[in-house]
């Protein structure tokens, strides 16, 4: 393939992917927004394999490496579940992280590279050192939000004593660092600042992960979506690559784009996320000075829900993580579709950062197959909530709490909310309890038109379907 070709070849690729983008915004054009992806993708790899810059002698090491990451690749498909699903987008972000390293040491120690110029030799420099830098951010940052989301770190934040001047220190030793590997006359001399910006930037990653909450995790997921793209885009300038450029700068754009819609949701800003965010992820009381709930709870069985829920005329169902964990979305569907049948307006209302990803609950209901025209927004449905009969919440906490309203010393003070116990009933599916991931307790438990359903989730859905079919 000629280097014309190529270049064609990555246009339609950059095109593809600028679509894919815009279809994925939409639940609706989601499933060909990815087919666009798919198919740029494919493109891309081919213009890549077959272009100028391959010799023959790399194809083996190349369908070797295709081989195993398409293996890889198929086995995560099939075997990790939807509830695995934050923790999965987490590895790959680790995956760009580490791919960008990687290129920018053999980038370096590549010596067959001739520069015209004095400058373009430093440019390339730069490049260089911003990429690892970038890049193993990202690796150990998405390696500790892996843990964190799959359970294996807690989601209490770890807040350093002078953790601020902790990060402003590795900062100035970056850069003094920076200027030594540009001033470096060979290869050796440039190695060990360049190793030492290196273990700084993963300590860094380490560290700025570890002091955000388990509230916050949502955004996090987002934030290292945009560093993983700005790790494509630098690994782009080390290899001269105007498509990886384009594509790393459309993928770490929308990501920031998207960190901070998910900070607008949770009223929070983004560099007090990065500083450390709150949630504990135990169920003690939360710090601050915030009034603690009062009052008895309403326990309700499977039989008193199907009989509220058969009575209403307007239900809303406000799905959370517990709902992801059951794996109830289907028997959700089959309850949705039980009620319309029976002339119930039914409808969910997602809050923005329900789950432990952004559009998580979003995706469990598209798997489970439910209308997409029935799924609204929480500004959508907020206001419909007092004209609601029965409000349903399966597994979720935070994004239900009353307290982000009521009480301005709670740590989620001017959270926006789903506005659940404005419902004639709201119930309340939870196994026990236990406050949610931001740690912080919840008053609605204790209102008085509330109820509260305890169980797995799935277990008493399935016995809520039998009542009401029965």
């Amino acid at each position: 393939m000629t280097s014309g070709l190529a270049t064609v070849a990555y246009i339609a690729a950059t095109i593809l992917f600028i679509l894919s983008l815009g279809g994925l915004a939409n639940p609706e054009t989601a499933r060909r927004g990815n087919l666009f992806g798919i198919v740029g993708m494919t493109i891309a790899v081919l213009a890549t394999v077959l272009g100028p810059r391959v010799t023959p002698a790399g194809y083996a090491w190349i369908i070797g490496a295709l081989v195993v990451g398409a293996t890889i690749g198929l086995f995560a498909a099939k075997k990790v579940q939807m509830t695995q699903m934050p923790e999965l987008v987490a590895a790959m972000h680790s995956l760009v992280g580490l791919a960008a390293c990687l290129v920018g040491f053999a980038s370096y120690v590549d010596t067959s590279t001739v520069f015209p110029t004095a400058a373009e030799k430093t440019i390339h420099e730069v490049e260089i050192y911003v990429g690892i830098l970038i890049g193993a951010v990202t690796f150990s940052g998405s390696v500790i939000a892996f843990g964190k989301l799959s359970g294996r770190i807690g989601g209490k934040p770890l807040l350093l004593p002078g953790r601020h001047w902790l990060n402003l220190a590795g900062l100035l030793v970056v850069i003094g660092f920076g200027r030594v590997f540009l001033q470096a006359h060979d290869i050796q001399a440039g190695m060990t600042p360049l190793i030492v910006m290196t273990v700084i930037a993963l300590l860094f990653g380490v560290h700025m992960v570890m002091a955000i909450g388990g509230a916050d995790m949502p955004v996090v997921v987002s934030m290292l979506n945009s560093y993983s793209g700005w790790a494509a885009a630098a690994t782009g300038f080390m290899l001269s690559n105007d498509l990886l450029i384009v594509v790393g700068a459309l993928v770490g754009s929308s990501g920031a784009i998207l960190s901070y819609i998910m900070c607008r949701a949770m009223n929070r800003n983004f560099i007090s996320v990065i500083a450390g965010g709150f949630g504990g992820g135990s169920s003690a009381p939360a710090a601050g000075g915030a009034a603690q709930p009062a009052g008895e709870v309403a326990p309700i069985d499977a039989a008193e829900t199907a009989e509220l829920l058969r009575e209403a005329k307007n239900v809303v169902i406000v799905p959370g993580y517990g709902m992801a964990v059951a794996q109830a979305q289907h028997t959700v569907f089959e309850i949705t579709r039980h009620l319309r049948d029976k002339g119930v307006n039914v409808r969910f209302g997602i809050h923005p950062v329900a789950g432990r990803m952004p559009g998580h609950m979003n995706v469990l209901l598209a798997e489970a197959k439910v209308p997409y025209d029935i799924v609204l927004e929480m500004d959508e449905i907020n206001e419909d909530f007092p004209d609601t009969d029965v409000a349903m919440v399966i597994g979720a906490n935070d994004i239900v709490n009353p307290a982000a309203q009521e009480d301005p010393t709670s740590p989620i003070a001017g959270m926006p909310v789903l506005e659940v116990w404005k419902a004639r009933t709201s119930i309340v599916m939870k196994r026990s309890m236990a406050s949610g991931y931001a740690g912080v307790d919840n008053p609605l438990f204790y209102k008085d038109n509330n109820r509260m359903l305890f169980g797995d989730a799935k277990k008493m859905l399935d016995e809520v379907l039998a009542a009401l079919k029965g």
